[in-house]
C-alpha cells in the first residue's frame, strides 16, 4: 500500500536555495552551488547469480540517474546499459520455482524462463498484449501467467500452452429474455407452421448432442456479468483458481484539478481522486475447481464480529438503530498457500479498517475457519499489516505460517501452526519489527527493528523458531537491506542524520567489516559546511508520554530566542532518527534557520511511525487533537527548558504538516506567532477515502470526526501570521482546498494571511524556482514575525 500526505519532493536538489537570500553565510553558498550536495546510489538489486549488485547512480552530474553495477571483489562501480539493468532488475523480482533451479519473469511484458544450471533463458511469450504475474504450478511443471483477465499455463516439458480460466463478461443466458408479447407470438409461430417447429427441434437437438461429444476437461467459462475480476492466482497443485469479482459502484463522482499553465494555451481538466466517502466497490471471493468444474463463492458472513457495530456510534443515540445483524463488507487482500498446496490461508480485512481475519480456506467447500482475528476500535495498521505498508505473511514449512500482528501494542512477528492450532510470539518488546525477509531454507528470519531507541535502527538474524537472534549491523544510523540470492552477503544502504545514503556490501557472518561501495553522496561543497548532528531526546507531553524529538541549535552567540518547530508530513512517518532524513530539504532550510539565530525543533508527534499502535491510534477521531497538544508541548519546552520568548514562536510544515500549522494557527494563537502552511489538507471530508475514513470513519457516519478534525471550522480563531503555499495541480491535496480556505478567510474578514500559488507544481514541487520562491517567503515571515 502507499503513503498518503507525503510531502514528496522530487525536484532537481542542485539548486534548491539560490537566490534565497544575500551572499552572507556558508550554507546558503553551499546551496546555491550545483554541486553542492552529492549523488546517492537508488534502488539496489543483487544479479541472480549473486556475484554483483545494481544500482542507480548519477555521479557525473548527468540530468538524470544512469545505471551501474559493483561486482563482488572488483575495484568500483562501472556504467552499464539500461537494457541491461533493465532486465537483470526483472529477473531479481521474478518467481523461483521450489527448488530454486529456475526463475520465471516479467520482461517488457512478456514471461521469460531462466534455468539457473545451465543459464539458458527461454522466452515463453511473444505478444502484442501484456503478460504479467508469472509464477510457477502444477507442482513447478508449469509457469503460469496472466494475459488481460485470464490465465495461461505453458507447460515446462512440452513446450505447449493452455488457457486454464476463461473468464467472460456478461452472464450464461446468453439468449435476449422474450417479454410476454414476444413469448407468445414466437408458440402460436411455432404451432402454425410444422416446417418452423421441426427446424426448432433440430437446432435443439443438435445443440444438445455437440455438447455431449465436449471432452470433460473442456474450459469452463466464468461469467462475471459487469463486474470486474481481480487477483487471479492459481495453487501449486494447479487445481484451483481464486480470485476476486469486484462490482463498481455506479454514483462515485471523482474530481478533476484544473490545469491553466499549459502548452496549448487552453485550460484542461485533470482527472483526479474522489473525495471520502464516495461509494465503495463491493469484493466477492470465489475459488474454481479445475478438476469438478465448480465456482464455490466464500461465505465471509460468519467471520467473527463481522456485525459488531463500532463503538464511535454510540456519539449518534438519535440515529437509526442498527439491528446488529448487517454484515460489514470485507475484501481478500492476499491468498498465501504452502507449497503442496494442501493449506491455504486467507488475509481477510474489513473495508472499515477495524478487522483483519487469517483464515483458513476449504478450497473445496469454501468453508472458513478463522485462526486469528486482530480489532482495533481505530483502524488496523502497522509494519507489515497493511493500510500503509506492505503485508507480510507465508510459510515456514507445510504446516506453519508467519506473520505480523500488533496484538501487544508494537508490530511483531508470530508464528500459527495450522496442525496444532497455535500461536507463537517470536519478538516482544516495546518496539517494532519493520522490514523482514526469511532465509531460502526457511530457516532464519532477518529483520530490521529499533528494540535498541525508538530511532536506531539495526538488523537481526534470528532462527525460525524465535531463538538465536544475532545482531548483524553495528552503525547507528538509518538502513535499508538486501540480501543476495546465495544469502552470502548483504548489500545495504546507510546514511546518517546529516551524511546522505551510501551503498554498503558486507558478508554475512558475524564479526565482518562492511565495505563501501560509493563514495559520491557529498561533494566537496556540502562537506565544507558543518551540518548539525542534532541532538535526539524526548520531554514528556501533558498526558505523560515521552515525545522524541531533534533539536538544531545556534552557534554559541547567536541564539535569538526565537523558536520554529518543523512539523514533518504523512502523518504516519517517523522522523526523529538518526538517518537521513526523508525531509533533508527542511533539514537544510533548519539549518539555515538556526544560523540566523533560530533554535529550531523538530518531534514525532502522536500518530508518527515506529512507536506502536497506541501511538498511531492516537490521533483517532481527531487530527489535531493529540498530535497538536505534542507540539503546544514542545513549545513549552522550548520556553521552560531552552529560554526561548514564549512570543516568538512560529511553525511550518508540508501536507500534513501544514494541516497541523493550520490547526496551531486557529486554535492556539496565543503560542504560535507565525506559522507556513504548505499543500495544506484544510477540509478532511475532501481529502481521499483510504487515509480519512481509517481515521475518522465517513463524514455522513462521523461527522463529529470530521467537524473537529478540520481547520477550515476554525479559521475564525487566526489572531497571527499566516502564510499558505500551494501548488495549481496537485492531484493529493487538491488546490480546492486552499481557495475554499481563502474564501472562509476573506468571508472572516481576515487580513493577517498570504496565499502564494504555484500554477505548474504538484503535490510535490519538481521547479527549483518553486521551490525557492516558496522558501524564501517562508524566512520572510519568521524574520519579520519572530525576530
Amino acid at each position: 500500500m502507499k503513503k498518503i500526505l507525503f510531502f514528496v519532493l522530487i525536484f532537481s536538489t542542485k539548486t534548491l536555495f539560490c537566490q534565497i537570500q544575500p551572499e552572507t553565510l556558508s550554507v546558503e553558498k553551499i546551496m546555491r552551488d550545483p554541486k553542492w550536495i552529492g549523488t546517492s546510489p537508488n534502488h539496489p538489486f543483487w544479479s541472480y547469480d549473486s556475484r554483483a549488485v545494481y544500482f542507480k547512480w548519477n555521479p557525473d552530474q548527468a540530468l538524470s540517474d544512469s545505471d551501474y553495477v559493483y561486482i563482488l571483489d572488483s575495484k568500483e562501480p562501472v556504467k552499464v546499459s539500461y537494457n541491461e539493468a533493465l532486465r537483470l532488475r526483472e529477473i531479481s523480482a521474478g518467481v523461483y520455482n521450489k527448488a530454486r533451479t529456475k526463475i520465471a519473469y516479467i520482461y517488457k511484458a512478456d514471461v521469460f524462463l531462466l534455468d539457473l544450471h545451465s543459464g539458458k533463458t527461454t522466452r515463453i511469450t511473444r505478444t502484442e498484449s501484456e503478460e504479467s504475474h508469472a509464477c510457477f504450478s502444477k507442482n513447478d511443471g508449469w509457469v503460469v501467467y496472466k494475459n488481460k483477465n485470464n490465465l495461461f499455463a505453458w507447460d515446462i516439458a512440452s513446450g505447449t500452452t493452455e488457457q486454464i480460466s476463461n473468464f467472460t463478461e456478461g452472464n450464461s443466458q446468453m439468449e435476449k429474455k422474450l417479454n410476454d408479447q414476444e413469448a407468445w407470438l414466437k408458440q402460436e409461430q411455432l404451432q402454425t407452421s410444422a416446417i418452423l417447429k421441426q427446424r426448432a427441434d433440430k437446432k435443439i437437438s443438435r445443440d444438445n448432442f455437440m455438447q455431449r461429444l465436449k471432452e470433460p476437461d473442456s474450459l469452463v467459462t466464468i461469467y462475471i456479468g459487469t463486474n470486474e475480476v481481480t487477483d487471479q492466482q492459481i495453487s501449486p497443485d494447479g487445481r484451483f483458481i481464486s480470485y476476486n469479482l469486484v462490482e463498481k459502484p455506479k454514483d462515485a463522482k471523482s474530481g478533476i484539478v484544473p490545469d491553466y499553465v499549459t502548452e496549448s494555451g487552453f485550460t484542461t481538466n485533470i482527472p483526479a481522486r474522489a473525495k471520502v466517502g464516495v461509494p465503495q466497490e463491493k469484493y466477492d471471493f470465489f475459488v474454481f475447481d479445475r478438476i469438478s468444474g465448480k465456482i464455490i463463492e466464500v461465505n465471509t458472513a460468519e467471520l467473527p464480529g463481522i456485525a459488531a457495530k463500532p463503538e464511535f456510534l454510540k456519539d449518534y443515540p438519535l440515529k437509526k438503530a442498527d439491528t446488529g445483524t448487517t454484515k460489514r463488507r470485507v475484501y481478500t487482500q492476499s491468498v498465501s498457500w504452502n507449497d503442496d498446496g494442501s493449506v491455504c490461508i486467507l488475509d481477510i480485512r474489513s473495508q472499515d479498517n477495524k478487522d483483519r481475519w487469517l483464515t483458513l480456506l476449504n478450497p473445496v467447500t469454501g468453508v472458513l475457519k478463522t485462526l486469528d482475528h486482530q480489532h482495533d476500535e481505530g483502524w488496523i495498521a502497522g509494519p507489515g499489516i497493511g493500510w500503509l505498508a506492505e503485508t507480510t505473511l507465508g510459510f515456514i514449512n507445510n504446516s506453519e505460517f508467519y506473520f505480523q500482528s500488533e496484538e501487544t501494542g508494537y508490530s511483531h512477528l508470530y508464528i500459527y501452526n495450522t496442525l496444532t492450532q497455535t500461536k507463537k510470539g517470536l519478538t516482544r518488546g516495546n518496539y517494532e519489527v519493520g522490514h523482514l525477509q526469511i532465509s531460502n531454507d526457511k530457516k532464519y528470519f532477518y529483520i530490521l527493528t529499533n528494540e535498541e531507541h525508538p530511532g536506531i535502527q539495526h538488523l537481526y538474524r534470528i532462527k525460525s523458531d524465535g531463538t538465536a537472534k544475532e545482531k548483524l549491523t553495528s552503525t547507528r544510523g538509518g538502513y535499508e537491506v538486501s540480501l543476495s540470492p546465495d544469502e552470502k552477503n548483504i548489500a545495504w544502504r546507510y546514511s546518517y542524520q546529516n551524511r546522505p545514503w551510501e551503498l554498503f556490501v558486507l558478508q554475512n557472518s558475524a564479526g565482518k567489516t562492511p565495505l563501501q561501495v560509493t563514495h559520491n553522496a557529498m561533494s566537496r561543497e556540502f562537506k565544507s559546511y558543518p551540518w548539525r548532528d542534532t541532538k535526539i531526546f524526548s520531554f514528556s507531553a501533558r498526558d505523560g508520554k515521552p515525545v522524541y524529538a531533534r533539536l538544531y541549535q545556534p552557534m554559541e552567540g547567536k541564539k535569538n530566542n526565537a523558536a520554529v518547530i518543523f512539523v514533518h508530513g504523512a502523518g504516519y512517518l517517523q522522523n526523529v532518527d538518526y538517518g537521513w532524513s526523508y525531509y533533508y530539504h527542511e533539514m537544510m532550510f533548519n539549518n539555515l534557520l538556526a544560523d540566523k539565530g533560530f533554535t529550531v525543533m523538530d518531534i514525532d508527534y502522536r500518530a508518527s511511525e515506529g512507536y506502536g499502535r497506541d501511538w498511531r491510534t492516537g490521533i483517532y477521531r481527531w487530527m489535531g487533537g493529540k498530535d497538536l497538544d505534542d507540539e503546544v508541548d514542545a513549545a513549552h519546552f522550548l520556553v521552560k527548558e531552552m529560554g526561548i520568548d514564549s512570543s516568538r514562536i512560529g511553525l511550518y510544515g508540508g501536507s500534513y504538516g501544514g494541516f497541523l500549522t493550520l490547526m496551531a494557527l486557529f486554535t492556539q494563537p496565543d503560542v504560535f506567532k507565525a506559522g507556513a502552511a504548505l499543500r495544506p489538507v484544510t477540509d478532511w471530508a475532501h481529502y481521499e477515502h483510504e487515509y480519512s475514513s481509517a481515521i475518522l470513519n465517513e463524514p455522513f457516519t462521523d461527522s463529529i470526526a470530521y467537524q473537529r478534525s478540520s481547520p477550515i471550522n476554525f479559521a475564525k480563531g487566526l489572531k497571527n501570521h499566516l502564510l499558505i503555499c500551494h501548488g495549481m495541480v496537485d492531484v493529493n491535496v487538491h488546490f480546492q482546498d486552499a481557495v475554499r480556505l481563502t474564501q472562509k478567510l476573506i468571508e472572516l474578514g481576515k487580513e493577517n494571511w498570504e496565499l502564494a500559488v504555484y500554477p505548474v507544481e504538484d503535490h510535490g514541487f519538481v521547479e527549483p524556482t518553486s521551490w525557492t520562491d516558496e522558501y524564501k517567503r517562508v524566512l520572510k515571515l519568521f524574520e519579520t514575525y519572530l525576530k
